[in-house]
């Protein structure tokens, strides 16, 4: 990913979620792949991982949650397939904010993996 320095710095904010939109030319495993490296090359340890993604319209969510020296903090990371990696925007957002923003984007991909257990229990959780 060409714009990691700017994750790293982003994850250094006191907000609990840190919102990266990008695009990206891999696949939803790729990344998930590339984004864990780059918290984990700052010096995070993941603590949970997930991936969802539309076949309908090529665009996902990644969340990362992650620890590092007695803090938190969750990444979604908003993905569009592109023919490059570039950064669209990162946004910096508190419990509320951040919360809010999860959900939109998970009803959104949700309309065709309604009924995916996984974002069932997810969404009772939260």
């Amino acid at each position: 990913m060409d714009f990691e320095k700017d994750i790293v710095k982003n994850l250094e904010t006191e907000e609990l979620w840190t919102v990266i939109t990008f695009k990206t030319p891999h696949g939803p495993g790729v990344t998930l792949d590339n984004l864990v490296r780059v918290i984990e090359n700052a010096g995070w340890r993941i603590t949970f991982k997930a991936n969802w993604w539309t076949a309908d319209i090529p665009y996902g969510l990644v969340r990362i949650d992650a620890k590092k020296d007695g803090r938190e903090k969750i990444i979604l990371g908003k993905w569009i397939l592109g023919k490059e990696c570039r950064l669209i925007k990162i946004d910096n957002l508190d419990l509320a904010k951040g919360r809010e923003e999860f959900f939109k984007m998970v009803d959104s991909i949700t309309s065709t993996l309604i009924y995916d257990p996984v974002i069932r229990t997810m969404r009772e959780q939260y």
